[in-house]
């Protein structure tokens, strides 16, 4: 009995730090310019996948809502004019040190 309680005790810790890691959920970049194939980039721990103009990760630690984040995946698919999740989102400074690093693209 007592191992059984101890399992539920240890499944429910589990449960809760998960669900604190994967606060942020979604979160969508969208690109300056679309990406020419649809590629996946991780970036801040999260698994974005650019398909267009857009690049998504729909389950993303709450640590890939920073810039840092952001420049990452910018080094990889070029600039970014918007990175947020479903419940914040980068301002204009944070924005802008996330395209210091951007990939540069070629013009169409």
């Amino acid at each position: 009995m007592k191992l059984r309680t101890l399992a539920a005790c240890a499944a429910l810790s589990v449960s809760m730090f998960a669900g604190a890691a994967l606060a942020d959920g979604r979160i969508a970049a969208a690109l300056e310019s679309p990406v020419a194939a649809k590629t996946k980039i991780v970036a801040g721990g999260a698994v974005f996948v650019c398909e267009g103009a857009e690049c998504v990760s729909t389950a993303a630690p709450s640590r890939a809502m920073t810039s840092a984040a952001c420049k990452a995946l910018a080094k990889e698919v070029g600039r970014v004019s918007a990175f947020g999740g479903e419940t914040k989102s980068l301002d204009a400074d944070d924005l802008t040190r996330c395209n210091g690093a951007a990939k540069a693209v070629a013009a169409k």
